[in-house]
């Protein structure tokens, strides 16, 4: 406590200016370091209402990170900056992300006890068993999000109901652009089939986001054929150098054709001789006909069209106009890509053309929004920095001659307090090459007589300074704000 009034009564004995100095500083360090902790506050709130799984979790951090967004990760959800939250939502929900949460066999068998009945624990196995291959679903290229619907083998319950082999159903939802191909709707119902006990591949229908039974024709359709050529296009040349565009006309009728050929082995196909005779006594006519046939090769041609069998294609590709890009070396590449055939009636039209919006600008293949966006949430904690610095720039000379002059302030007084007994000469000497405001410091201390016995021995000009030093109501002996300020410009 006497160290608390000491530091008070020397802080009330300061002058007026140097108190609204320390004032003034000690408000601006204040207001500086408040700015500073509201802006490293995280100000970001949770993106999703409810908690989310593992699974889901992966995929919107996988999503944000790809788009550059910044964020922060917590243990069932991720935090943003809450003017991007609604645009963030939009994008994800547009993105089908994140997915329906599958309960996965580990997680079905982890509720199971002792108690559960056994149809409870048979109906949870075979949902966790359709989750489990929805799942694997999910990782097929072309594949945004699968569903598996499993229905048990049942013997019948009674007499007179037959039994019924085990099924199951696939509804795949496709990405844009992609298509199922035969081979990918044969290996899904492999797959399923070889993941539930007793099903065969037979009894596994697959339905696609179009509502074709099966992957449906086997004919490409339009967005696939299109989604082909403008992602080879891309890779070749760049994205947003050109844009493809594909129709294609359905047959629309089932058409059955048959064309039977024959070519004969070696020579004609068969030889042909005639022989005719007339005899006048008798009055007798002959004629005769052979016809050889010398062997032939005999080729059975049948055509089957579907109605939804490709009539007419047609592919349109726009290229960038300023760009210096080869259109025959386009026109060549891209019917072979798309299966161009004349005969049937397809067209092909290349054309270079002035886009109006151009691609977006990347360095070295990296967005760069991305980038801007990865150091976006980083500005506060440079702007603190930044502030830091200057702070300590502007302040480390002043408040360097701050802390030398209240050391100096101390040692004065410990000064004037041993030396209000000695004479003046003493005092003189002690005083020797000390500072105008020093040395009126310690002689305002001593007694009248001493202090005016010193400044006698002082020489004029010294004497004038120390003079004007004791004139002033109280002596500075730290330096005004104004003075300090003047000494750092």
């Amino acid at each position: 406590m006497d160290v608390l009034r000491r530091a008070l009564a020397r802080l009330a004995a300061l002058p007026a200016r140097l108190k609204a100095g320390l004032l003034a500083g000690a408000v601006l360090v204040t207001a500086v370091l408040g700015w500073g902790l509201n802006a490293t506050r995280d100000m970001r709130v949770n993106l999703f209402a409810t908690p989310l799984y593992a699974d889901q979790l992966t995929e919107v951090q996988t999503r944000l990170a790809g788009w550059g967004m910044p964020y922060a990760l917590l243990a069932d959800n991720v935090r943003v900056d809450p003017r991007k939250r609604a645009e963030l939502l939009l994008r994800l929900s547009l993105a089908g992300i994140p997915h329906r949460h599958l309960t996965t066999s580990d997680e079905a068998f982890a509720r199971v006890n002792a108690l559960t009945p056994q149809s409870v624990l048979e109906a949870q196995t075979r949902d966790a068993l359709a989750a489990d291959l929805a799942q694997g679903l999910r990782g097929l290229d072309g594949v945004a999000d699968a569903r598996v619907i499993v229905a048990p083998a049942s013997a019948g319950a009674y007499a007179d109901e037959p039994a019924r082999d085990a099924s199951a159903s696939v509804r795949i939802t496709l990405e844009p652009g992609a298509h199922l191909a035969p081979a990918t709707v044969a290996g899904i119902r492999a797959f399923v089939a070889g993941g539930v006990p007793g099903l065969d591949a037979d009894r596994v229908t697959v339905l696609d986001d179009r509502g074709a039974l099966d992957g449906g024709s086997t004919e490409p359709d339009d967005a696939s054929v299109q989604a082909s050529l403008q992602s080879a296009l891309d890779a070749a040349l760049g994205a947003g150098a050109t844009i493809v565009r594909v129709h294609r006309e359905a047959l629309g009728e089932v058409r059955d054709e048959r064309d039977v050929k024959r070519q004969p082995l070696a020579g004609d196909l068969s030889r042909t001789s005639g022989d005719e005779r007339y005899a006048s006594p008798q009055k007798k006519y002959q004629k005769q006909t052979a016809t050889e046939e010398r062997g032939s090769e005999t080729r059975d041609v049948h055509r089957l069209a579907a109605a939804d069998a490709t009539a007419r294609l047609s592919v349109a590709i726009f290229v960038d106009g300023s760009r210096a890009i080869d259109l025959d070396a386009i026109r060549t590449l891209a019917a072979a890509a798309a299966g161009i055939d004349e005969r049937r009636g397809d067209t092909l039209r290349v054309e270079a053309v002035r886009f109006a919006l151009s691609a977006p600008a990347t360095v070295h293949g990296i967005d760069a929004w991305a980038i801007a966006g990865l150091f976006a949430g980083m500005l506060p904690q440079l702007a603190l920095v930044a502030g830091a610095v200057v702070l300590v720039a502007l302040g480390a000379r002043p408040a360097y001659a701050l802390v030398v002059r209240a050391v100096e302030a101390a040692g004065v007084r410990d000064a004037a307090r041993e030396s209000a007994g000695l004479p003046p000469a003493r005092v003189r000497g002690a005083l020797a090459g000390e500072p105008p405001h020093v040395a009126a410091a310690v002689i305002s201390a001593l007694p009248a007589a001493t202090a005016a016995a010193v400044l006698e021995l002082y020489p004029p000009e010294e004497r004038a300074q120390i003079v004007r030093r004791l004139a002033r109501a109280a002596i500075d002996l730290v330096p005004h704000p104004e003075e300090l300020l003047r000494a750092r410009s």
